[in-house]
């Protein structure tokens, strides 16, 4: 198992910017796609963005498109979410999550049942 931690949650106002990251140990970073999901108070985890093992590949939820972007850095470990033009609904925990890649460097995973690892969260609170 890769061990994942977040950090880079917060308080922000609406229309504000936050910048996370989730540095991964324990494993080849590389074998691993990486995933962005949140759960916010009384409702069920969500998935928010994917990566694919080199990159090379993207994948967003609809409701973040435009907004967030993720982006990794294979050589430091890392994977981030940089999240623009927040709204209030954006409110939650984000989890970050690795799961294990398949041959295909372009692959990305958008559902929580293909992600093995999981960090503990970071709260991220957009002011009305």
């Amino acid at each position: 198992q890769v061990q994942l931690v977040e950090s880079g949650g917060g308080l922000v106002q609406t229309g504000g910017s936050l910048r996370l990251s989730c540095a991964a140990s324990g494993r080849t970073f590389s074998d691993y796609i990486m995933g962005w999901f949140r759960q916010a108070p009384g409702k069920e985890r969500e998935f928010v963005a994917a990566i694919s093992r080199s990159g090379g590949s993207k994948s967003y939820a609809d409701f973040v498109k435009g907004r967030f972007t993720i982006s990794r850095d294979n050589a430091k470990n890392t994977v981030v979410l940089q999240m623009s033009s927040l709204k209030h609904e954006d409110t939650a925990v984000y989890f970050c999550a690795a799961g294990q890649g398949q041959a295909s460097l372009m692959m990305v995973y958008n559902t929580i049942a293909q992600y093995g690892s999981w960090g503990k969260g970071t709260q991220v609170a957009v002011a009305s």
